[in-house]
């Protein structure tokens, strides 16, 4: 629409293109190209973080890419290794091993097939708007403070860390003064250099190169600075930590000797099996949080079946235990670079993945002359554009009981992490529910010695305080009215504070009359009797 940039003019078939897998080549294949650089450098980092080696973090994101992505029904999701969980991955390969650790994920990917074959993926339903738009803009700032390092040049923290508390010791915050005491010059010229560039190159899309992405465009150009600006200036030379460090293979034989497998002969340990329900469990969640904010990215608005996705998501975590692999999940951050270079459907996640095979067996010299600072630069007009001040505007004319939660969830993820901070939002958003929900549910109005209590809403035992209050205010010698026809429901709890009040009422000389429905005269004569 004209809002993003287009025409209002723009032919339907460029708002509803073809849905065929290969239908879209010319949009997917560059989208997939984008999500394969800016995927690299995070499987590595989040490989590294677990405790992993390297290539299990590449293995799980070919998995993410070809066999997720050709198992799903998602259009535009994208998995891979995720950060949520290098800290779970870490303290088991730490405990078990390596192949015990293999083996529990191969259990985990049985466990999520199955959440899936019972229909249990609907529990992404059950997250409110506010806090789903709260965790993308989350991931929005938290993709802006985590990028503001690498983009100057200061690598010490691992690309695709989610985490407040980072393992040198810095937190989110601290890690950036910490930046700007120790930039690379090299560094802070791509950058600025990448951020000029995204002025300039949709001006520049006419023929050819509309067929390039402005973050692939970047990327390269990115690269290009990297490889010919210390022939320039020896000062803008940058050093192997500033670039992305992909393992070299020699020959597929190499990469074969590489794999790990399972240790079958630990399949009774209960410490493998705890580990197994934990991974199925967060991961599951983080699939189902990420799916569900993925589909309110997507320009065409397409609705991602869940438990198609745990199907998907449960039979990658088995392939990728039983070669080697980290855990996958749906994740946004690779998700949304998808969204933004232009994909369409699932080819562009399959093309990342098959660029990240590729890329292992013939591209390592060649993708470790791309600097971290481009992909920085992409990674926070991602992290801007998941968090855009518009946003900000909307929620806050939405009401309280809006804005609140989602301010609650971003500062809950960014000061946490994904799915702590998710939890946190959703408790916030269940209380404003109940609250909003619970709203005038009694109404007291009072006239002369006639006092009416007009019940609008089932009650529960969240409405006793107000309704005891109500109660306790009325006083000796009155008349009082109790209206509950329009409810179909009152709880035991209210239905006793009722009964109590019409005992007392004789004795304060309060003449009481309740309008109620058959069924209610019903519940209160079984209750009566077991009321001291």
């Amino acid at each position: 629409d004209s809002a993003a940039g287009e025409p209002a003019t723009t032919p339907a078939k460029t708002l509803h293109p073809p849905m065929g897998l290969f239908d879209n080549v010319r949009r997917d294949v560059p989208a997939g190209i984008v999500v394969f650089l800016v995927a690299l450098p995070l499987c590595l980092g989040i490989a590294q973080a677990s405790g992993a080696p390297l290539f299990s973090g590449l293995i799980a994101g070919v998995v993410g890419g070809v066999v997720v992505g050709f198992l799903s029904r998602s259009a535009l999701s994208v998995s891979g290794p995720a950060a949520g969980l290098a800290v779970i991955v870490a303290a088991s390969i730490a405990d078990l091993g390596m192949p015990a650790f293999l083996l529990a994920l191969v259990l985990a990917g049985a466990i999520q097939f199955a959440l899936g074959s019972l229909r249990l993926g609907v529990i992404a339903h059950y997250f409110p708007n506010a806090v789903i738009k709260g965790m993308l803009a989350s991931i929005g700032v938290l993709i802006v403070l985590k990028q503001i390092p690498h983009a100057i040049g200061y690598d010490a923290d691992y690309e695709g860390d989610e985490s407040f508390m980072e393992q040198d010791g810095h937190t989110t915050f601290t890690a950036i003064g910490d930046a700007f005491g120790a930039m690379t010059l090299g560094s802070v010229v791509i950058s600025l250099a990448c951020l000029a560039l995204y002025g300039i190159w949709p001006r520049l899309q006419r023929g050819v190169l509309a067929q390039v992405p402005t973050p692939l465009a970047v990327i390269i150009v990115g690269g290009l600075i990297a490889t010919f600006l210390p022939m320039l200036w020896s000062a803008g030379a940058l050093s192997a930590e500033h670039l992305v460090a992909l393992p070299s293979f020699g020959s597929f034989g190499d990469v074969t000797a590489a794999l790990t497998t399972p240790d079958w002969a630990r399949i009774t340990d209960l410490g493998v099996w705890s580990v197994a329900g934990t991974l199925a469990i967060v991961a599951s969640l983080e699939t189902l949080l990420s799916l569900e904010a993925v589909d309110r990215l997507d320009p065409l608005r397409r609705i991602s079946p869940p438990n198609r996705e745990l199907l998907a998501q449960g039979a990658g975590n088995m392939l990728s235990g039983l070669i080697g692999g980290l855990p996958v999940t749906s994740v946004i951050v690779r998700s949304s670079a998808n969204v933004q270079a232009g994909g369409v459907s699932r080819l562009s996640t399959i093309v990342h993945g098959l660029f990240l095979a590729t890329g292992v067996l013939f591209g390592a010299s060649l993708l470790n002359h791309v600097p971290l600072a481009a992909l920085a630069i992409v990674l926070i007009m991602i992290g801007w554009k998941l968090s855009p001040p518009s946003l900000w505007k909307a929620m806050w004319r939405a009401g309280m009981s809006q804005f609140v939660p989602f301010v609650v969830t971003i500062l809950a993820v960014v000061l946490s992490d994904l799915l702590t901070g998710t939890l946190i939002g959703l408790a916030v958003g269940i209380a404003f529910a109940i609250r909003q929900q619970q709203a005038n549910a009694v109404v007291y109005v009072q006239d002369g010695g006639v006092n009416l209590i007009r019940i609008n809403k089932d009650l529960t035992f969240l409405n006793k305080a107000e309704l005891k209050e109500i109660l306790v205010s009325i006083v000796n010698d009155s008349h009082v009215i109790i209206d509950r026809r329009l409810v179909d429901f009152i709880d035991d709890d209210i239905e006793e504070l009722i009964l109590e009040f019409e005992q007392g009422a004789e004795a304060r000389g309060i003449v009481v009359e309740i309008d109620l429905s058959a069924r209610d005269l019903e519940r209160r004569a079984a209750l009566a009797p077991t009321h001291p």
